[in-house]
């Protein structure tokens, strides 16, 4: 049974949030899972995160990690031929391609491969102007005084 949810009655009445519906939309559609390679996504402080992911066997020039306005593409592929004959092989070598959806005002501030882990450092950094400040309340003695009209009720209609 598969469940299926409609957002066109939100995407008639919200403003401005069309990339969070389509978020959804795009999670709710069942896709293939391919848990490969292994990664955690953990948060280590109010606005920093930390992305790990289990590269073992692949080299640094094998990697490539981009963004992309809201989205993190962390791509491998081999390079060399091993033509080696194996009796087992457990240690995955295939390319893969592994996409996050990144939140706005997310920037990747850092990437490193130490012991077969790769690790992305994420930070959320708010521009001033979307930051909460603080408004000053003015006195009665600065504000401009407001003239106020009278209507005329004497009048009666014939």
């Amino acid at each position: 049974m598969r469940t299926t949810f409609d957002f066109s009655p939100l995407f008639r009445s919200s403003i401005g949030f069309d990339r969070m519906l389509n978020a959804l939309e795009a999670a709710s559609r069942v896709e293939q899972i391919d848990n490969w390679p292994p990664y955690d996504i953990a948060k280590t402080g109010e606005d920093d995160y930390r992305i790990t992911m289990a590269v073992a066997g692949f080299s640094q020039d094998e990697l490539t990690v981009t963004q992309e306005q809201n989205m993190l593409v962390v791509s491998g592929q081999k390079t060399g031929e091993d033509n080696g004959e194996y009796l087992h092989r457990g240690i995955a070598g295939r390319a893969f391609q592994r996409r996050f959806e990144l939140a706005d005002h997310v920037k990747v501030v850092g990437a490193s491969l130490v012991n077969g882990l790769l690790t992305i450092d994420l930070k959320r950094e708010l521009p001033d102007e979307m930051k909460p400040r603080r408004i000053e309340i003015a006195t009665d003695n600065g504000l401009p005084a407001v003239e106020t009209k009278k209507i005329e009720a004497d009048k009666q209609a014939a």
